[in-house]
């Protein structure tokens, strides 16, 4: 795999694993609050991640244990610790913003949360890609770069 298809393989499996952890974070956060909610839906989002990431995008033959805990502990870091953190930093960027709807069709809190955790994700993207192909599947990655020389 070239680093380009890698990094389009990549970007097609994140459009989907956003969706799934925005809307169930936006369908959740009311009743279970930001970082329940945003527990529930990016561990979601990790198990498809692990699985199409592992086998689609970096190419693995096969999905170990190793690999699964070191997914876990790599985007866990940053979807359980990071992206809270980031959720919250971003509200308070956008709290201090114009006061901003979409026609009526939602109100500027709602609109702030999605935003916020959109730009999250955003800023999660660039630190798991960095860790997926240096971290959990780096063998793929040092045969891609023999190859390619």
């Amino acid at each position: 795999m070239s680093q380009r298809s890698t990094l389009v393989r990549f970007a097609a499996v994140g459009v989907c694993n956003t969706a799934i952890d925005a809307v169930l974070f936006v369908l959740l956060h009311d009743r279970l609050g930001i970082a329940l909610a945003n527990l529930v839906s990016s561990s979601a989002g990790m198990l498809f991640s692990f699985v199409v990431n592992g086998l689609f995008t970096f190419g693995a033959r096969r999905l170990t244990l190793r690999q699964a805990a070191l997914f876990l502990a790599t985007t866990g870091a940053v979807m359980w610790l990071a992206q809270p953190l980031l959720i919250h930093g971003w509200l308070w960027l956008l709290e201090r913003g114009p006061d901003v709807t979409l026609g009526g069709w939602a109100d500027a809190g709602e609109l702030r949360i999605w935003l916020a955790k959109l730009a999250s994700i955003a800023c999660s993207l660039v630190l798991n890609f960095v860790a997926y192909r240096f971290v959990v599947w780096p063998v793929q990655h040092r045969e891609e770069t023999d190859v390619t020389r």
